[in-house]
């Protein structure tokens, strides 16, 4: 599940009664606008000026294809919000399977009975989502719409008694979950390698659609950064297709001649592209790195990052970038589940294209549309002809590979000490940092950033 930003605030709607908090924003519309300005001012709206209409005024045009649940309805529908119906839990709340038996049009599988089989995505009040991130999830899903994006078919806003506000969110039922429980759930049968170039894909072209493909269909520039790109949020459909979830992180991306949209670092850690975790300098190339990250997860196997292996291999690039292509260390890079099940040529095409979405600089990152194009190429190769014999067990360690140039100029021990000196000013900001999850989430994902960078800062330094 997604990490979210949190930021509590006072109901302005003064009725006591129980009241329904409809995104149609027909109520307090003025008091909302004068919000989305004050964020644009500060560069991280997610309505920008940038046009005569804006995602609010899209959002408005296509709200009435959403539908106002009740909250008696989705509790009904969820037995209560039971917990043999729990199928998801995180921060923002718990996700539930339910049964409507109500039409809800085209969208959803159906069971047995006719029932529309759904997911009800339920938000703690005291969660890490608050009511701008649901009310941001329900506006951007109202707009976008692409087969490799997740149809949302409703919500439910009101006020119940003594529960305080509750925020449910509709969504299409994917049965079979999501990519990151097929990649690391070793109950699960291993994914086969045609399906995960399929997946690979498919969300290649879900994020060219946020990036370019809005574009196209509003007939002015409109861009969205997807921000919160890993596999736990890739979900899988029947037919395993790819579709992308959770968009409280969601941001619009930079107009008016702007490069970047300057902002709260958020994210997931092992995900979060480095330039964007130091700077807060969001851009779609942030999203490019980490379509780079699960690229290698769906090549390798291996978490973005995980600590039950042993500390330099924790880190799924590090340890990925010590086994290159071209040399018989690469053999080991693929999972190794499949078995020799794939084509060697285009896991090593699947390979560059993963190190090009790594790229130090954002600027020499491909486009997804590019990315998508080199995964249609990769998927031509059609042999499974498996790997060159791996390196006998006992054999010398692959060598390490450093994104840096290796160089002990000046100017690279200099950058290695401005680093220490910044962790060691990361350190004292952990120590009076709040309490808050998202507080210390930040200060860990910069901490672990600057530590390493500066190991691979002083060991350029000493070659």
């Amino acid at each position: 599940m997604g990490c979210f930003f949190y930021s509590r605030e006072k109901n302005k709607n003064k009725n006591k009664k129980q009241s329904r908090s409809s995104p149609t924003l027909t109520v307090d519309k003025d008091d909302f606008r004068d919000e989305m300005s004050k964020k644009a001012n500060r560069s991280c709206s997610l309505v920008v000026a940038s046009s005569p209409r804006s995602i609010l005024e899209l959002y408005e045009e296509r709200a009435h294809e959403l539908r106002d649940f009740r909250l008696a309805e989705l509790r009904s529908a969820t037995g209560n919000f039971s917990r043999e119906l729990k199928i998801g839990e995180g921060g923002f709340g718990s996700v539930y399977k339910g049964f409507l038996k109500t039409s809800c049009g085209h969208l959803g599988l159906r069971n047995d009975s006719g029932n529309v089989v759904v997911a009800v995505k339920k938000l703690n009040p005291n969660g890490m989502q608050g009511h701008k991130q649901w009310l941001a999830e329900v506006q951007f899903l109202a707009v976008v719409d692409h087969p490799n994006l997740v149809k949302l078919i409703g919500y439910c806003g009101t006020d119940d008694g003594e529960q305080g506000p509750q925020r449910l969110l509709v969504y299409e039922f994917m049965p079979n979950k999501t990519l990151e429980y097929h990649l690391f759930n070793k109950a699960y049968p291993t994914l086969p390698w045609k399906t995960r170039l399929s997946i690979a894909l498919g969300v290649a072209k879900g994020l060219q659609y946020l990036h370019e493909g809005l574009v196209v269909m509003t007939l002015f520039m409109l861009q969205v950064i997807y921000r919160d790109l890993k596999s736990s949020n890739v979900l899988l459909d029947e037919e395993f297709r790819p579709k992308l979830s959770d968009f409280g992180l969601a941001r619009e991306g930079p107009v008016d001649g702007q490069t970047h949209v300057s902002t709260a670092v958020m994210g997931t850690y092992g995900y979060a592209a480095p330039d964007y975790v130091e700077t807060g300098r969001l851009t779609a190339r942030s999203d490019v790195w980490s379509f780079g990250v699960v690229l290698l997860e769906l090549l390798t196997g291996h978490r973005a990052f995980d600590r039950s292996r042993p500390r330099p291999d924790q880190k799924l690039v590090d340890w990925a970038r010590r086994h290159p292509a071209g040399t018989r260390w690469f053999s080991r890079l693929p999972d190794p589940r499949l078995a020799g099940r794939y084509s060697h040529r285009a896991a090593q095409d699947v390979a560059a294209l993963a190190w090009r979405c790594l790229a130090d600089r954002a600027g020499e990152r491909p486009s997804m549309a590019e990315a998508a194009r080199a995964l249609e190429r990769a998927a031509r190769h059609g042999e499974l002809d498996g790997p060159p014999e791996p390196p006998e067990e006992g054999s010398p360690p692959p060598p390490r590979c450093h994104a840096g140039s290796g160089s002990s100029s000046p100017e690279a021990k200099k950058a290695a000490t401005a680093k220490r000196r910044r962790m060691a000013h990361l350190a004292k900001l952990a120590a009076g940092a709040s309490a808050a999850p998202a507080a210390r989430r930040l200060v860990h994902m910069k901490m672990t950033k600057a530590a390493a960078t500066c190991n691979a800062g002083t060991q350029h330094g000493e070659t």
